[in-house]
């Protein structure tokens, strides 16, 4: 069976490329229901506003943008050590230092506020993002997540894709809180566990796991103002270099 999906260009990481968060949980949904965590492999960066092609199996599914193999998505297992979060106050009190903040110290985005401008997560140059600004917080990072009405779906609640997305850019905040720049989102495994209704305040925190060669193993979490545990992720990161 095949489908066909677009990602508009609100949702991009990169210039030219969706946001590898977002993009999973769109990709997820496509999914069959099914037991366990979904994972999206991505193997090229993503179109924005362009059709790009569902391929469905039962528990699998591939997106393709004509001969190019855009990502795999599956249902998996996965267990995933999740630290306590740091407490409300710390967390704001450190939010101007987020890398969200800094000087941009990529070539393209000389002269702009944040480590990506533009990325619909921790883009402080973005129009309309999730504005989720990391920053350090002991050994994690963490932010406060205002999330807003109107970003509601049809029952009220947070986007998945949003969840997902939002605790994308925080990995990698959580290497560079260790001096590494590390390379492009290669995987990201999330499982959901309760909904949660748009316009309420969250707290998403990430933290390093290990590193594999060029792979950075990275968690993150999302809780509510409660503690209670939201969604959380795996993500890979690909390559690096020191800040």
């Amino acid at each position: 069976m095949q489908e066909s999906v677009v990602i508009k260009e609100r949702f991009r990481g990169p210039p030219m490329s969706g946001n590898g968060g977002f993009v999973g949980g769109e990709f997820s949904a496509l999914l069959e229901p099914g037991e366990g965590a979904a994972q999206a492999t991505l193997r090229a960066p993503i179109p924005l506003d362009e059709s790009l092609q569902v391929n469905k199996s039962v528990d699998q599914l591939t997106i393709t943008n004509g001969d190019t193999l855009i990502a795999e998505v599956e249902r998996v297992e996965f267990d995933l050590d999740i630290p306590e979060h740091p407490a409300w106050e710390d967390v704001e009190a450190a939010a101007p230092s987020s890398y969200s903040f800094m000087d941009s110290i990529m070539p393209i985005f000389e002269g702009r506020k944040g480590f990506h401008p533009i990325c619909f997560c921790c883009g402080a140059e973005h129009e309309d993002g999730l504005e989720v600004f990391a920053a350090p917080v002991g050994d994690q990072v963490a932010a406060i997540w205002n999330t807003r009405e109107d970003w509601a779906d049809e029952e009220g609640n947070i986007p998945e894709s949003f969840l997902w997305a939002a605790m994308d850019c925080p990995g990698q905040f959580a290497y560079m809180a260790k001096g590494i720049i590390t390379g492009m989102l290669g995987r990201i495994t999330a499982r959901v566990h309760k909904t949660v209704k748009a316009g309420e305040t969250l707290m998403v925190t990430a933290w390093p796991i290990t590193v594999e060669g060029k792979k950075h193993f990275a968690g993150s979490a999302v809780f509510d103002k409660s503690g209670n545990l939201i969604a959380e992720t795996i993500s890979v990161w690909i390559g690096r270099r020191e800040m």
